[in-house]
């Protein structure tokens, strides 16, 4: 396989990553999975959520694909790769820069991260019921930043 349809390939994934977070986090998350995700909307400090099951559950297809794609570096690979991808930026802004769980990317600030963070924490004001991406916000936030 080329490098540019590698290239292509891990980016497509990545991106459908962001769809899959956002159908998970709305209908699964909020859904009949509420019971492992509700402790991420207590924020209590606790090194450990019930919620962070779902990284788990989310690097499976990624560790069978680049498994199963490695012998010969095929699609299986590069998707899980993608996948992997998107795994380490949801872990790097969510939990590291949003809710600093590691206390590090402290004063890393730009328009775009300050409208998706805005978007993320609106999310977790009670009884909310929007916002459910991760790394992309609605467009409002987006235009509300910029306008500044």
């Amino acid at each position: 396989m080329n490098g540019i349809l590698a290239t292509l390939i891990v980016i497509g994934a990545f991106f459908f990553m962001e769809f899959m977070a956002w159908f998970t986090h709305k209908f699964v998350m909020h859904g009949f999975l509420w019971v492992l995700h509700k402790d991420h909307h207590i924020r209590d400090g606790r090194k450990f959520e019930w919620n962070d099951l779902f990284a788990v559950i989310f690097a499976i297809p990624s560790i069978v694909l680049i498994y199963y794609g490695y012998a010969t570096f095929d699609y299986r690979f590069w998707i899980g790769v993608g996948i992997l991808a998107y795994g380490i930026a949801y872990f790097l802004f969510h939990d590291v820069y949003v809710h600093q769980r590691l206390k590090i990317l402290k004063n890393v600030s730009n328009r775009y991260l300050r409208a998706t963070v805005k978007a993320h924490l609106e999310h977790h004001n009670p009884h909310a019921h929007y916002n459910y991406g991760f790394l992309i916000a609605p467009i409002k936030y987006y235009m509300e930043e910029f306008r500044k």
